[in-house]
Formats: C-alpha cells, sequence, structure tokens
C-alpha cells in the first residue's frame, strides 16, 4: 500500500471505510474513471464513495466488473460500531 494511502486510511480509521473508495484508491483510480467506465454521472459515483446513497446490486456487479474484485469485496463484512 502507498504511504499516501495509508495515510488516508489512517485518518479514516475512526470512521466506516466505504469499501468502493478503498478499492478505487489501491487501484489508483479516481471516482470519474469509475464514472466514465460505469457511464454514470461523477456525482452518483461521489454519493456511493461518500455513503450518502448505496449503488444497487445491478451496479454493484458492474462496479466488481470494472474494479476487477468480488461483490464481497465491496461490502462491509463486519457490523458498523455503535457510536
Amino acid at each position: 500500500m502507498s504511504q499516501t494511502i495509508y495515510i488516508k486510511v489512517k485518518l479514516m480509521e475512526n470512521k466506516p471505510l466505504n469499501r468502493i473508495k478503498v478499492m478505487l484508491a489501491e487501484r489508483m483510480m479516481s471516482n470519474k474513471d469509475l464514472a466514465e467506465r460505469l457511464g454514470k454521472d461523477p456525482a452518483t459515483i461521489s454519493k456511493w464513495v461518500t455513503n450518502t446513497t448505496q449503488p444497487s446490486l445491478e451496479n454493484l456487479i458492474e462496479i466488481s466488473r470494472c474494479l476487477k474484485c468480488e461483490i464481497n469485496d465491496l461490502v462491509r463484512t463486519t457490523p458498523i460500531p455503535e457510536i
């Protein structure tokens, strides 16, 4: 993991991580790159990576194809801690 990615992830340690955002960072891709590959508006991708809205199952399948990962890599597998 590059130092820039590590710093960003470290700063977000107390917040629930958005798996799409992490996968994009690991692949050195931007929201705009994913938007172009999916044929979506960049604002839609931004909403997904900031947890404002969640992608549909169909969109998750397409995201996993674009990012060359499993759908499970994009969804939380541990409970969100209570605040």
